[in-house]
């Protein structure tokens, strides 16, 4: 391209008025603004626009790599290796896209960026301040998402709730871009609207104290959007136009729903997309979202006709105080839906504490014989035996296994000692000193882990793999279409660990029948082990995380594989 060409395209992108949409949450955290953000995101991209979503988290921390998933949820892990929010995975799942680190912000990542340029000296010797230079760094990262992607319209959600302190720099953001960008930018507000049992009908005062702290930082929304157990009436929204200076038909009911994938089909039902492009002033392109209610409605025929399949989950990370919660494990739980809703069966879980396996509680009372067993990601020594006898159970009793990451590795040291006959076989993770690592430590890894840095140094994002013909895994992604290059048997798989399998063991384990199924293109890395169909009717086990690659409307072909087996097996 000649280069006055390439100056009048970036000078093009440059003059293109891109539209930003603020997604705020009120009254209590965890209301739905990741799903109301990735709804309308998908509103808009079916209307014919393109649309770019990015998540700004209030922690301080770079990313979401060592948060416990028990404080904080499944971290996600996107294509290029960031750690990000779940709600990044749903914002993939609903529009289809790999989201990456552009579309993830933590606050810790804002502060270390203006400190780093403090440091070099790039403010000139100005005294560096929260305003403007934080709230600069964080319009800087939108706006140039909106570049880099070519969007027309960004949609920004903010962590946290309005009136706590640490967002207050994102708020200000806001009212900035609003003051600076008159008709290009708009605030949804997502608020709860709560039915008090002892009161029996829906009270709006906390959202209109929600209302009223966002016009105390000098923003007015556009638009709320109502969570609540049921529709909102005509009256309550009535009431929350008078009070917090809005349009009555600009007041949007989300209620509970059976699938949060019914949401964007709710709001499409009550206009926002068109609303929102009245708005900015764009016409309204279309609204083909034939695909995503045909997955909705299978969703609905599976839950008719009652006919399920039960899963029993080993893991670790399932407490909270005295609450359980299936945040820690969130992309598991929605791969398995995906492929179970694409096979016409619904899913029943049952978790099963690993410790409680460890303390010696008998194996065949607490697990019984479940249709499939998965042994899921975990990091550490606690549980680890207990995941290990799982792993052994589910192969002597032939129950349908699907190990992910840790769970592979720990398949491999159940075979190791049970199969092998190598008792002090472990993980090198879990016994340092131990003489049998039959899962290791890379030797790069070894500096790494020696300076204790442990944020994004592991092997992370999207590795490519060969997978052997004539297996279980192979067939898999043979079927269901999921080969980067089918002459070479290459697919892809996203990683996040440190730990491999120790290939000085590999003639032992392949002569003793565990067969080795997908090896990276780099380093040769053992990615996939299975057993043959002839002795179990699906045992398989995977390095890789296939559950952050499941979308609605294209499942995994290993999960798709695996519920297959659960169903023959029920």
């Amino acid at each position: 391209m000649p280069d006055r060409n390439k100056k009048t395209l970036l000078a093009g992108r440059q003059d293109k008025r891109v539209k930003y949409i603020f997604v705020s949450g009120g009254v209590i955290s965890g209301i739905g603004k990741g799903i109301a953000s990735a709804s309308i995101s998908l509103l808009l991209k079916s209307a014919g626009y393109k649309v770019s979503p990015i998540k700004f988290e209030n922690y301080l921390n770079l990313d979401a790599g060592t948060i416990n998933p028990i404080e904080h949820g499944d971290p996600f892990l996107c294509e290029d290796g960031t750690e990000a929010d779940m709600d990044i995975g749903t914002y993939e799942k609903f529009l289809g896209e790999d989201m990456r680190k552009d579309n993830f912000v933590t606050m810790g990542e804002i502060y270390s960026t203006v400190i780093e340029r403090e440091r070099r000296f790039e403010y000139k010797g100005e005294d560096v301040e929260a305003i403007p230079h934080i709230t600069d760094e964080i319009i800087r990262k939108l706006k140039e998402l909106g570049q880099k992607k070519n969007a027309d319209i960004v949609v920004i959600e903010l962590g946290g709730t309005a009136g706590e302190y640490q967002n207050v720099f994102y708020y200000e953001a806001s009212r900035i871009m609003t003051l600076k960008n008159p008709g290009d930018v708009l605030h949804i507000h997502v608020s709860y609207v709560p039915t008090p049992a002892h009161l029996g009908e829906p009270k709006t005062k906390p959202t209109q104290l929600s209302v009223r702290t966002l016009n105390s930082l000098g923003i007015q929304p556009d638009f709320i959007i109502t969570r609540s157990e049921r529709f909102l009436d005509q009256r309550r929204r009535d009431r929350l136009a008078l009070f917090c200076n809005i349009e009555p038909e600009n007041v949007i009911s989300s209620p509970d729903l059976p699938s949060v994938y019914e949401v964007p089909l709710v709001l499409q039902k009550q206009d926002l997309a068109r609303k929102i492009l009245h708005k900015f002033n764009l016409e309204l392109k279309g609204h083909d979202l034939k695909k995503w209610s045909e997955f909705v409605e299978s969703i609905k025929k599976v839950k008719e006709q009652e006919k399920y399949i039960n899963i029993a989950i080993v893991g670790k990370y399932f407490g909270t105080g005295d609450y359980e919660l299936r945040d820690s494990y969130a992309a598991l739980f929605d791969a398995l839906d995906h492929a179970s809703y694409k096979l016409g069966v619904g899913v029943k879980t049952y978790w099963i504490d690993a410790q409680k396996i460890e303390n010696g509680e008998n194996l065949e009372k607490l697990i019984g014989r479940p249709d499939g067993l998965i042994v899921p990601i975990g990091w550490g020594i606690r549980g680890a035996e207990g995941m290990i006898k799982a792993a052994g159970y589910a192969r002597d009793k032939k129950i349908p296994y699907l190990g992910l990451c840790y769970g592979m590795q720990l398949a491999v040291v159940s075979y190791a000692r049970d199969i092998l006959k190598i008792k002090d076989a472990n993980t090198e993770e879990n016994d340092e000193k131990g003489k049998n690592h039959v899962i290791h430590l890379m030797p790069k890894q070894k500096e790494i882990m020696q300076r204790r840095a442990y944020g994004g140094t592991m092997r992370l994002g999207g590795w490519k793999a060969v997978v052997k013909q004539e297996t279980i895994a192979y067939k898999l992604y043979e079927k269901y279409n999921d080969f980067i290059d089918k002459s070479k048997g290459l697919t892809s798989e996203r990683h996040r660990h440190r730990y491999e399998f120790n290939d000085e063991y590999s003639n032992r384990f392949e002569k003793a029948g565990l067969i080795i199924s997908a090896r990276s293109v780099e380093e040769n890395l053992v990615e996939i082990v299975e057993l043959s169909q002839k002795d179990h009717p699906f045992y398989l086990g995977t390095q890789g995380h296939p559950e952050y690659k499941s979308r609605p409307l294209n499942p995994h072909p290993l999960f798709l594989g695996f519920i297959e087996a659960c169903i023959k097996n029920n």
